[in-house]
């Protein structure tokens, strides 16, 4: 007998809008409020993740965590048994119960069976409000990182412990913990104990070429180069390389047998091509320099590579043939995922430039814009699938800006 202290971060704030789990945490109290355990993972909802700039959680990281169905086995043994307590319970058993349900799985959580230490502190705590942090500040609970499910579902489990200590025994809420304990769960599948924990998608040093064979001869012409460069040309449009670009460009490296010293030597070309443009006025600017450096680093070159490319730049008259993605009148451009500007302000910039806005990504897309370029939506998917270019929307924002220019 004891409590299971839960939080979990969500795209949305409804499971029946298919509304998904991104993270959840559960902390495991003894009845005397003494932390036994922790268990945190973050959960890959297989759609956009929603209000990133809320929770924090990247697509990058979110596309190296489990399923649901692959940690309901590990979640549900740390639950079964236990009274599930939240701050604001009834909204974390709504989305865990939505989920074992989607796994298969028929589970005893009702949002009505929790206990709540937001209605508790209505009761028992004078607080000037209800979140999570002012009832945590008004009983002297430290609260770590909002909107991290761990840190949450401490922060709740902390509330609970002075809670139990100001109530005595039995408890008010002793039918719930006794009605915990007797609850019927399913048989749970085994989970493997895979979690996948914040920060995961930035502790891997390895660069994208070291995925390519290493060690074979250059060759003396790369074959096919144009459409390699073509690839990394709609990659590196908003000067940033996807978890899904950099596989991408590993896999048609590959399908046209290129080595690792193949790409790299296009990869010099095609910073040669950037410096080309940026030397076409006779004058590279600060920022044009800046620019160049950023690509080569995201490209695996040394910042001697920048030097050696304006050189070079500065000694052929052949003309830049890389680089150049433009927008066109009447381009279609779909959006995807919950942005830093709503929508629809994107939606009536994007018309009123003269592109075409689309709800759903066809071959004849031109653009995508994602809230993440990592972005787990369908529409990301699609976009790959078809090698359309996927950017954030600071890019397109660059973008629409110099289609605006040429266009005037």
């Amino acid at each position: 007998m004891g409590y299971a202290v839960v939080d979990v971060e969500t795209t949305g704030i409804h499971p029946g809008r298919h509304h998904r789990v991104v993270e959840v945490a559960v902390v495991r109290l003894d009845t005397e409020g003494r932390v036994l355990d922790e268990w945190c993972t973050l959960v890959n909802p297989e759609r956009d993740l929603g209000p990133q700039h809320v929770h924090g959680i990247t697509a990058a990281e979110a596309r190296l965590a489990p399923a649901f169905a692959e940690i309901a086995g590990d979640l549900g043994e740390r639950l079964a048994g236990n009274l599930v307590v939240g701050h604001n319970v009834s909204f974390d058993l709504r989305f865990l119960a939505a989920e074992f349900t989607r796994a298969g799985l028929a589970t005893p959580l009702d949002p009505d069976r929790g206990l709540c230490t937001m209605l508790l502190a209505d009761r028992y705590l004078r607080a000037p409000g209800r979140s999570l942090a002012t009832c945590c500040e008004a009983a002297g609970v430290v609260v770590g990182r909002a909107h991290s499910a761990l840190y949450d579902a401490h922060a709740s489990a902390g509330l609970l412990s002075g809670f139990l200590r100001g109530v005595g025994r039995p408890e008010p809420w002793r039918d719930r913990l006794d009605s915990a304990v007797g609850a019927d769960w399913p048989h749970l599948p085994r989970s493997g104990g895979r979690v996948v924990q914040r920060g995961t998608a930035f502790t891997q040093p390895e660069h994208f070429l070291a995925r390519l064979v290493d060690g074979l001869p250059r060759m003396a012409d790369v074959p096919r180069a144009d459409e390699y460069l073509a690839v990394l040309d709609g990659a590196l449009l908003d000067r940033h390389l996807s978890v899904v670009e950099k596989g991408e460009l590993v896999e048609v490296a590959r399908s046209l047998g290129l080595v690792r010293v193949d790409v790299e030597e296009l990869h010099r070309r095609y910073l040669v091509a950037l410096a080309r443009r940026a030397w076409a006025d006779t004058v590279v600017t600060a920022e044009e320099h800046a620019d160049l450096r950023l690509v080569a680093g995201l490209l695996g070159l040394a910042d001697v590579e920048v030097a050696r490319a304006l050189v070079a730049a500065r000694e052929s008259a052949e003309p830049a043939s890389w680089g150049g993605f433009r927008l066109s009148e009447g381009d279609l451009v779909v959006f995807t995922g919950q942005m830093t500007v709503p929508r629809e302000v994107w939606e009536e910039r994007a018309v009123n430039a003269g592109l075409a806005v689309r709800g759903t990504v066809t071959k004849k897309t031109r653009l995508v814009v994602a809230a993440d370029p990592d972005s787990l939506s369908g529409k990301a998917k699609k976009a790959a699938e078809c090698g359309i270019p996927v950017v954030a929307e600071a890019a397109f924002d660059r973008m629409l800006k110099d289609f605006v220019g040429v266009v005037s």
